[in-house]
């Protein structure tokens, strides 16, 4: 049975902590470690990689109990520096890797649709892929250099207050692409390729759901306590 409690001891073995909740796996690469880990402590391969293991487990508990969330004063006192890297990380990674793998999926499943099917399910997907490609570029374009410049004790005419009313959902796109393929999906469909794909989206979603919790919950009140402190 899983553990409720949060996890706070840098001390414990990352390869444990992975293997109670395998769903970390995806967060490893954000942080720049891969899977060869051996029976090292997070706070050795929080060193290597120069992410600070306070950081590390604060996002780990945000991914693992889906009931946390951080509270103000957890934020303020939980080093920082890692979070625009591991933000940039993620996004690499659903552009770059997670979403075009899906992709693939999805075209070996469209070429066995007719054609109004097929159309329907690639628009969809394009359109997606669109919307998440401009939801980062804003956000690496105007939104990071914002915080790294309040960071280094400057600023601009940017406010987190325009990323609060603007900052769109992701996941729910995801929720309206399964139900088309289900929708399209020939009666009796049990092929690898129609279920890995469900599988995966629905495992994208519930990482993107994570870190737009992250952005909210972390980022959001983090950089506006740096706006404060510039007033």
């Amino acid at each position: 049975m899983k553990q409720t409690y949060l996890y706070t001891d840098p001390s414990d073995k990352l390869s444990l902590l992975v293997t109670s909740h395998p769903e970390l796996l995806l967060t490893l690469s954000h942080f720049g470690i891969g899977l060869g880990v051996g029976d090292r402590s997070i706070a050795e391969l929080c060193r290597d990689h120069d992410v600070d293991p306070r950081f590390f487990l604060l996002i780990c508990n945000v991914y693992t109990f889906d009931n946390y969330i951080p509270t103000a004063e957890v934020v303020r006192a939980t080093p920082m520096s890692g979070l625009i890297p591991y933000l940039r990380r993620s996004h690499a990674y659903y552009l770059g890797k997670r979403l075009p793998h899906i992709g693939r999926h999805l075209e070996k499943i469209a070429a066995l649709l007719p054609e109004r099917a097929a159309g329907a399910i690639r628009r969809f997907f394009t359109t997606y892929i669109d919307e998440v490609t401009e939801h980062f570029a804003h956000e690496e374009n105007v939104v990071f250099p914002h915080i790294e410049a309040l960071e280094a004790g400057g600023g601009d005419a940017y406010s987190m207050k325009d990323f609060i009313a603007h900052h769109g959902n992701l996941e729910d796109s995801l929720n309206d692409l399964v139900q088309i393929i289900f929708k399209y999906l020939p009666a009796g469909a049990t092929g690898d390729d129609a279920i890995d794909m469900i599988f995966d989206i629905l495992e994208v979603r519930r990482d993107l759901h994570k870190h737009s919790l992250i952005e909210e919950k972390i980022l959001v009140p983090y950089v506006l306590n740096l706006e404060k402190r510039k007033k």
